[in-house]
């Protein structure tokens, strides 16, 4: 029996355990916002794996957003030393979940298994990609009690919400930085013969319209803000949209629609607040606030994403009478993309052909994930994603997980830690 082979087939052995496994990290009700049961979910990870003998550690991240001592920001890293020096694997995942929202057929945090799948809110987006990595990194262990380096397992929070309470904040203070890690490997669910370079860029900001209020009945003594903020979407629809739809990259980023420079109208709201019962007050709305996600590409430069839209407002601002305008920058994010000559990538590419029989296929994920925080603050450019799951289920009813996807992921990334941590 070759090395790979008993590594592979200790993995299989370990079906049960795997689906198990899976089934508790969902039953822990991660759900962000507000961030519930984090400190829950990490204990659960470390004593795992301290029982392992892995080198346990929890950091709380205090003062980032959303932190309080109800809903406190717990993150989990273990480290398990190997027989001699070398480089450091990482497989990092995040233990927030979104809401479960409504549509489901079976209970969002029952984790029911049913046929050859899982099903649950984080099943797929990624308590399952978190559970392969650590029967992946058990089983490697286990079976080469004289590997190089180091391996470690994180789970951290906030992904969702941005991971300012998790990765950026573990990178901020040096903990997930070049300096202690060589590789990273993030189990996001984006099928299990693809290896991720990174994604696309993120840019979100607040338009907010202004006008005067007024009593409903002479609306001719305000100035309507949800009016302005009309205007501004229709220049969105016949400049901006048409503009993106020209905008493509060379980029491999899935699905083909995400090929192009995007932008999402999130949320737009404009006058009396929502949630109140009863009839409304009439009056002339004086604010309106829209937030848009718009999403671009590598070939692009922020600067000019910014402008385009700062450009629509100001010329409605010269052209349309009392237009005027506040644009609030929220959050944005630089596209990033690992060299696919990269160790990290080489190996996992290698590993996905040893397991699955056919060649890896190279993306770049719509969205953005932890791997922002890496590459910004940690320095870390030998970082992918690769994990079980399919990227379409991702925060749907119904989510699930496959478990033979699990199981070939776990041999993926077990073979591949092997080869970088035994290069010859």
């Amino acid at each position: 029996m070759t090395g790979h082979e008993q590594l592979l087939q200790a993995i299989e052995a370990r079906r049960d355990e795997l689906t198990e496994l899976t089934r508790d990290l969902v039953k822990i009700p991660t759900t962000n916002p507000p961030g519930e049961y984090y400190e829950d979910c990490a204990r659960y990870i470390g004593e795992r794996l301290g029982k392992r003998s892995f080198e346990v550690k929890y950091f709380r991240a205090e003062g980032t957003p959303g932190d309080t001592d109800q809903y406190p920001r717990v993150n989990v890293i273990a480290r398990h030393e190997n027989s001699r020096p070398g480089p450091c694997v990482h497989f990092n995942s995040h233990i927030d979940v979104v809401e479960p929202g409504l549509g489901w057929q079976y209970d969002p945090f029952a984790a029911e298994v049913v046929g050859n799948r899982i099903y649950g809110r984080g099943t797929c987006d990624m308590k399952g990609g978190l559970a392969a990595s650590i029967i992946a990194v058990e089983c490697l262990i286990e079976n080469y009690p004289e590997l190089a380096g180091s391996l470690e397992i994180s789970g951290t929070a906030d992904e969702e919400t941005g991971g300012y309470g998790g990765v950026a904040y573990l990178a901020q203070h040096g903990i997930l930085s070049a300096a202690r890690i060589d590789h990273v490997i993030i189990p996001e669910p984006l099928n299990k013969d693809r290896v991720c370079l990174g994604h696309r860029g993120v840019w979100w900001a607040e338009i907010e319209t202004h006008g005067r209020m007024a009593h409903g009945s002479m609306p001719f003594l305000g100035d309507s803000a949800i009016r302005h903020m009309s205007a501004v979407l229709e220049q969105f629809e016949r400049q901006l949209y048409p503009m993106l739809q020209s905008k493509t990259t060379a980029m491999p980023v899935v699905p083909d629609g995400a090929k192009q420079s995007t932008m999402n109208i999130n949320s737009l709201h404009g006058g009396l607040q929502e949630g109140f019962a009863g009839l409304p007050s009439p009056l002339v709305a004086d604010s309106c606030r829209m937030i848009i996600d718009r999403r671009f590409l590598i070939e692009e430069d922020i600067a000019a994403v910014k402008q385009e839209v700062h450009d629509i407002l100001e010329s409605l601002k010269r052209t349309r009478p009392l237009f005027d305008y506040k644009l609030r920058d929220l959050f944005e994010v630089i596209p990033t993309m690992t060299d696919s000559n990269a160790a990290v990538v080489r190996e996992v590419a290698s590993a996905i052909e040893t397991v699955l029989g056919k060649p890896a296929e190279m993306v770049v994920s719509p969205g953005t994930y932890d791997q922002k925080h890496f590459n910004r603050i940690g320095l870390m450019k030998n970082c992918i994603a690769y994990g079980p799951g399919i990227l379409d289920l991702a925060h749907q009813p119904d989510e699930y997980v496959d478990i033979d996807d699990m199981l070939d992921s776990a041999k993926v990334m077990a073979l591949s830690a092997y080869r970088l941590l035994q290069p010859d």
